[in-house]
């Protein structure tokens, strides 16, 4: 089975803001999925975390290594894009187009071999698992209506993340902490993202640790992203001392860019996204390697549909997981596919357990935020 065409499609219209201090624009284009088809009349979908015009650009430059090639061995496969882009690639754009790809592949895969991906990444240790709302900090007011809506949506699991979350001063990021914890309760599990990948991010060690012990006193699950995403060394201090779990690695690509931080337990907890970070090959890898150094994996899931649903098939397939990220709200992942995503009364998510992703993209919803594609073949 040969790949003999693959579709660029940046998803615009329904952009969900990031929190950066910019903002977005509704109409901005941060997402974009690959259909990847093959001579048999197989199609894949995988989902890429950067701009269209940045996927097309990697996937040109990609095209001639792909074009009749296996769709059926990702791991291979994706691994000869890598090698071969070197000088161009090794992360950034290069990367996540690359992880796009590969998402599309395992897709690919599961469907000619009529099994869920889970079961072809090594087998299922779990057949549902919790999701937790992902959502930005904002004025204590605001905050408390988003968060009874969160709840009221299902989610037994809240992230409230960046602004304006330690842009202020200590007592007004406490007053958030409070204000969350007093609008849901004790029996809802909430998790805290400074976003210290913001540009010029202001906060060191010290800001980190402290914030860290306020944190404890209202059971924050763990603190991600408390300094910037390349201070290894600070954040391997802030783990030794930290008495709430330090989260970080979203922005990483490869698994060589993690090892150091697995070696080191420089976090409790990774966060990889299989969006950027070369995809549920190079996913598996670096999971791999932290469950041999008891580091927990979670996968890091800003996106959409497709992302959510490989996230699933990965957190299926890894010994330890507890936790995927679901964006919301967001038309990405909840307005893409034919069957929605259902949380059940207990605050679960179940895998899918048919072949491939276990979803099904809608054609009409898909051209309703991607009014404009480019194909090659």
């Amino acid at each position: 089975m040969k790949i003999v065409e693959i579709d660029v499609c940046p998803l615009t219209g329904a952009t969900v803001d990031g929190g950066w201090p910019q903002g977005h624009a509704p109409s901005e284009d941060l997402h974009t999925l690959v259909l990847v088809r093959t001579d048999e009349g197989l199609e894949g979908v995988g989902s890429c975390f950067t701009s269209g015009r940045l996927v097309a650009g990697a996937v040109q430059l990609l095209w001639p290594l792909l074009r009749g090639e296996s769709a059926v061995e990702p791991w291979r496969v994706s691994e000869k894009l890598r090698q071969s882009s070197f000088w161009q690639g090794r992360g950034g754009t290069v990367e996540h187009a690359i992880s796009g790809i590969d998402i599309a592949l395992w897709d690919i895969m599961g469907q000619a071999c009529r099994q869920p991906v889970s079961r072809l990444l090594g087998g299922n240790y779990r057949s549902r698992i919790k999701p937790y709302g992902s959502i930005l900090f904002d004025e204590p007011n605001r905050l408390a209506r988003t968060l009874e809506e969160t709840v009221g949506r299902g989610f037994k699991a809240i992230k409230m993340g960046w602004r304006p979350f330690g842009r202020r001063d200590r007592k007004f990021d406490e007053l958030l902490i409070q204000t969350a914890r007093r609008t849901v309760g004790d029996s809802i599990e909430l998790m805290v993202d400074a976003g210290g990948s913001e540009q010029f991010w202001p906060h060191g060690l010290n800001w980190a640790r402290s914030t860290a012990q306020m944190l404890a006193d209202y059971g924050i699950v763990w603190f991600e992203e408390a300094l910037p995403p390349d201070d290894i060394d600070g954040f391997a201090e802030l783990t030794k001392v930290s008495p709430v779990p330090i989260a970080t690695g979203e922005v990483l690509t490869r698994r060589q860019a993690f090892q150091p931080w697995i070696e080191r337990r420089a976090a409790d907890i990774l966060q990889p996204d299989c969006t950027k970070n070369g995809g549920l090959s190079e996913s598996k890898r670096i999971a791999d390697l932290a469950f041999d150094h008891n580091v927990q994996v979670v996968p890091h899931g800003w996106n959409t549909a497709i992302g959510l649903a490989a996230d699933l098939q990965f957190s299926a397939a890894i010994p330890v997981a507890r936790f995927v990220e679901y964006l919301t709200p967001c038309a990405y992942v909840e307005d893409l596919t034919t069957e929605p995503f259902v949380i059940d009364s207990e605050g679960f998510l179940e895998i899918p357990e048919t072949p491939g992703l276990g979803v099904t993209i809608d054609p009409a919803k898909l051209a309703k935020y991607c009014p404009n594609r480019e194909t090659f073949r």
